[in-house]
């Protein structure tokens, strides 16, 4: 969704679309969050879809930073917070809701570290080839431990639930993320986000599985 303006519009609307869907599915208050992962997903994409028309048309340049920092803050602001209090909100077992508080924990520090960041360096979106590289100008030295705090927050708690073939979902964003580092490391920030139609297509079939043993369960 991420390779032009136009990709990025339709896999947003695409994404969305299936947010909605997703949306409907939920039977429970506490399956809202979950649920709620691909309609910021299609947002995200959207807000780059304007990013890409701003980059390419120099008239609209007053709006790039607004666009540059709405797909950021999604992306690294709201993302390590969004996932653990997503699983958090759901599950059950107590124990394993005491490891994803201490994840949502750490992905609150997080968020909290990215937002000092984008306050405080600048950020450049450049178009190269097919792709935006969002040149940023954090911390080196904290930048693959960041990242790696990122993956832990994003990924590890989809794998600490007991919901059903949640682990299923872990693994989808794991090798997501693993191709999108081998083979377009530079544009991680955005590349990542092409993998969120399918993801989101395993969220809506989560809770339509979990919507229907809901059902079954009332009939018995």
């Amino acid at each position: 969704m991420c390779f032009s303006a136009e990709a990025s519009f339709v896999g947003g609307v695409i994404i969305a679309s299936i947010g909605v869907a997703t949306i409907r599915k939920v039977h429970k208050p506490s399956q809202i969050v979950f649920a709620s992962i691909p309609l910021f997903f299609g947002m995200q994409q959207i807000i780059e879809g304007f990013l890409w028309v701003i980059l390419q048309n120099p008239e609209y340049a007053q709006f790039q930073k607004l666009a540059t920092y709405g797909f950021l803050v999604l992306a690294d602001v709201f993302w390590p917070m969004m996932i653990p209090l997503a699983v958090l909100t759901m599950e059950v077992n107590r124990k394993r809701r005491r490891v994803l508080w201490g994840l949502l924990s750490l992905g609150i520090l997080l968020s909290l570290y990215y937002t000092l960041c984008l306050l405080s360096f600048n950020v450049n979106p450049e178009i190269r080839g097919y792709h935006i590289e969002y040149v940023v100008e954090f911390p080196k030295s904290q930048e693959l431990f960041a990242f790696a705090i990122y993956l832990i927050t994003s990924v590890t708690p989809l794998f600490i639930s007991t919901i059903k073939r949640m682990k299923l979902l872990a693994v989808l964003m794991s090798l997501s993320c693993l191709v999108t580092m081998i083979f377009f490391t530079q544009y991680l920030t955005s590349v990542w986000c092409f993998f969120a139609a399918i993801i989101s297509i395993v969220i809506l079939w989560i809770l339509r599985d979990a919507r229907r043993k809901h059902i079954l369960s009332k009939t018995e």
